[in-house]
């Protein structure tokens, strides 16, 4: 009787050891996407994604990261501001820069707060924004910042008064 006890106690202090592990794993996981990466312009482009499949942008040229810049329709400031209005009002999004041809806001997800870092550059030449949607943590993001920026098209694309 005294060995059974003793033997469902280890299992306890394992369990209990495991699922510390766990949390303190979560833990450090949330803490790591709290910090702000290196973003920003970098000679007149949005940074580049990495290796890791949890990044576009519209500078890629190729590859899995890259995704088409959003069209502008219409006077190039006006635009960037109703893009700005439009994203703002976005679940999780949180404006982080603000500036005359550049956006950056925070989208942090509901349950585990999880933070993507979103950018926008503003080609008022090419009649183009340029976006960049990455994650701050994990290796794949499932096509999570794709759709994102997708979502973000289809209202930018709205007919004014409809999308922002």
């Amino acid at each position: 009787m005294q060995q059974q006890k003793q033997r469902k106690a280890r299992r306890m202090g394992w369990m209990l050891a495991i699922v510390g592990v766990g949390a303190a794993f979560a833990a450090a996981v949330v803490l790591l996407s709290w910090r702000r990466p290196e973003l920003g312009i970098q000679d007149g482009r949005l940074r580049p994604c990495g290796e890791r499949p949890n990044c576009v942008c519209s500078h890629a040229a190729a590859g899995d990261s890259a995704i088409a810049p959003l069209s502008l329709d219409g006077d190039a400031k006006t635009e960037f501001r109703r893009l700005k209005n439009i994203v703002s009002r976005m679940p999780g999004a949180r404006l982080i820069e603000d500036g005359p041809d550049y956006l950056r806001f925070e989208f942090s997800t509901p349950i585990m707060h999880y933070v993507d870092d979103v950018e926008f550059l503003l080609d008022a030449d090419s009649g183009i924004i340029h976006v960049r949607s990455a994650s701050r943590v994990g290796y794949s993001d499932m096509g999570a910042n794709r759709q994102r920026v997708e979502a973000i098209r289809e209202r930018f694309e709205q007919p004014t008064g409809q999308g922002g």
